[in-house]
């Protein structure tokens, strides 16, 4: 009976640690990227890493937009354009995330289609207004808004911090500040 508890004890850890895995991972997948702390004129984080490096969903969660046409003009300079190629998910913590000027959207990336996290939704880029610069990935945290809201999906809670957490591996939550963020815009 000892041995039998003794081997159970020993067990008992590694199956506590394969349940402990992280539901949060970084949204850049096998490429170097590097981030600021702060973007221009809002809460966000432009990730810098190589063309074609994976956006992949930080989170389990479905798609809520997707924009696979890239119409941003200098000329009129519309905000609802200026993300390019974009995917929008909502978390299963109920928080969006966004991702834009995208080279590429996946197939199959669709509003209403159930990712897991570290699932690839396209590629990092330089569409939309980030034409002409570094190739990077426009990353934002917000509440969950109607579809095509992009006033509200390009960021309203500083991600570094977040990102900082799951590119260590640790789990943060941004939910809490979103939440906060949200009842301080009164929605």
């Amino acid at each position: 009976m000892r041995k039998a508890i003794l081997a159970i004890l020993m067990i008992l850890p590694s199956i506590q640690n394969a349940h402990a895995a992280p539901i949060y991972t970084f949204p850049v997948a096998n490429c170097k990227a590097t981030y600021g702390k702060y973007h221009h004129d809002y809460p966000a984080t432009d990730i810098q890493a190589k063309k074609g490096c994976a956006f992949v969903a930080p989170i389990n969660g479905v798609v809520q937009d997707v924009n696979r046409k890239d119409v941003w003009s200098g000329k009129t300079n519309l905000g609802k354009d200026r993300g390019g190629l974009s995917v929008s998910i909502i978390g299963e913590d109920g928080v969006r995330y966004y991702g834009s000027h995208l080279s590429k959207v996946e197939d199959g990336i669709e509003p209403g289609v159930v990712v897991g996290a570290g699932q690839k939704l396209g590629e990092v880029g330089d569409t939309g207004s980030a034409r002409g610069t570094k190739p990077h990935l426009h990353f934002g945290i917000s509440y969950q808004t109607q579809p095509g809201d992009w006033e509200i999906r390009r960021g309203v809670v500083a991600p570094w911090k977040y990102l900082d957490a799951w590119k260590a591996g640790k789990d943060l939550s941004p939910a809490k500040a979103v939440a906060n963020a949200k009842a301080k815009a009164g929605k």
